[in-house]
Formats: C-alpha cells, sequence, structure tokens
C-alpha cells in the first residue's frame, strides 16, 4: 500500500482541530473508581412465598391435572350465577324445556362475521315482531383432544354468542340467556328471552 503526502490544507485543519485538545491521561481513565461501601437492603418478606415442589422420581405416573384450573369459567358457569331476572315460574319451565321457543337461529357453519351479523339482525327482528323466546344454535364446537399441550375450550361461536347477546346493540334487547334444554339442543344453543319492544 503507497502512502499518500499530506496535502498543505489537509495539515492546516488537523492544526485547528488539535489546537483546543487535550492530551489524554490513560492512567485516569482506566483507573477503577473506588467501590462505595455496600448497604444491606432492608430485609422484606415476600408476599406470596413460593410453594415446595412435590416429589416426582423417574418412572412414576405423573397425577392427572386439572385442565380446568387453567382456564377462566366456563360459558355454562357464568350464565348459571346470572341472576334471573325474567318471571321465575316461566324461567323453570324454561329450563325444564317445557317453553316453546318463537323462532330459531343456526349458526353451524358460519364463521364469526358471518355469525355476528346474523345474530345481531336475528335478534332485533325477532324482538320487532314480539318474539319472546327464541333458540340461538351454536353448536357443540371441535372435540376435546387430550393430547393437546394447551387447554383449550371447544367451540369459539359457543364461547362468543353470550358475549355479543350482552354487548350493544343486542343487550339492550336481551333480559336473559340460558343453555338450552337437551330437547332443543342443550349445550349447542342458547335460549334467550328478549324483552318487550317499547
Amino acid at each position: 500500500m503507497s502512502k499518500r503526502r499530506v496535502r498543505p490544507d489537509e495539515l492546516d485543519l488537523w492544526r485547528q482541530v488539535t489546537k483546543n485538545t487535550e492530551r489524554l491521561d490513560v492512567r485516569k481513565v482506566f483507573q477503577p473508581k473506588p467501590a462505595k461501601p455496600a448497604q444491606k437492603p432492608a430485609v422484606q418478606p415476600e408476599p406470596n412465598p413460593p410453594q415446595p415442589l412435590t416429589r416426582f422420581e423417574v418412572g412414576e405416573r405423573s397425577r392427572k391435572r386439572d385442565s380446568q384450573a387453567t382456564l377462566p369459567p366456563s360459558i355454562k358457569d357464568r350464565l348459571s350465577t346470572d341472576p334471573v331476572q325474567m318471571d321465575k315460574k316461566a324461567f323453570t319451565r324454561l329450563k325444564r324445556g317445557k317453553l316453546l321457543p318463537d323462532a330459531r337461529l343456526d349458526l353451524h357453519g358460519m364463521t364469526l362475521d358471518q355469525a355476528h351479523g346474523a345474530l345481531t339482525g336475528f335478534i332485533l327482528r325477532a324482538q320487532s315482531r314480539g318474539h319472546r323466546l327464541v333458540l340461538i344454535i351454536t353448536g357443540k364446537g371441535a372435540r376435546h383432544d387430550p393430547h393437546d399441550p394447551a387447554p383449550r375450550r371447544r367451540g369459539v361461536l359457543k364461547q362468543q354468542v353470550p358475549m355479543w347477546l350482552r354487548m350493544a346493540p343486542l343487550g339492550q334487547a336481551v333480559m336473559q340467556i340460558s343453555e338450552a334444554h337437551i330437547r332443543h339442543g342443550g349445550t349447542g344453543a342458547y335460549y334467550v328471552y328478549l324483552r318487550k319492544n317499547r
């Protein structure tokens, strides 16, 4: 590699730069700072101490885990804790499958977008026609896979429909939601009791 000669204008520029600089003392830069005396932190008790691990030996069968423990409460559990807002006698007859729905909507095979639009239109039309009890069929969803590493809820529509029924614009029309009796679809369908149209 050949060395190039420095031009006079480059040399002038270098002198101007170095005129205002100071030489760096390497010993000061790389000298370690004296350590401050360590202060002992105040000991605070742990809010939730870790649980001791259970003893496990190779070859021992693992204990069956409750797959529901890691999931939020099911739709059935949430619906069963809702207060009864309709007539109690009518609600008892409804739960026994004695009341016949005025209309029904089957959401099988629909995507979430299709089902949401169909449900919204159906409920608002049913209320405007004076229907009080309608049946929404969602299906039970795919069967549970025991080898699935992650616990999953079955049936996307089964999970979404009760939430949609509580949100606007349907929330104002719906008085009560309940799982259907076995003769009307059981866990794959919902009874929806509507408010009177004003």
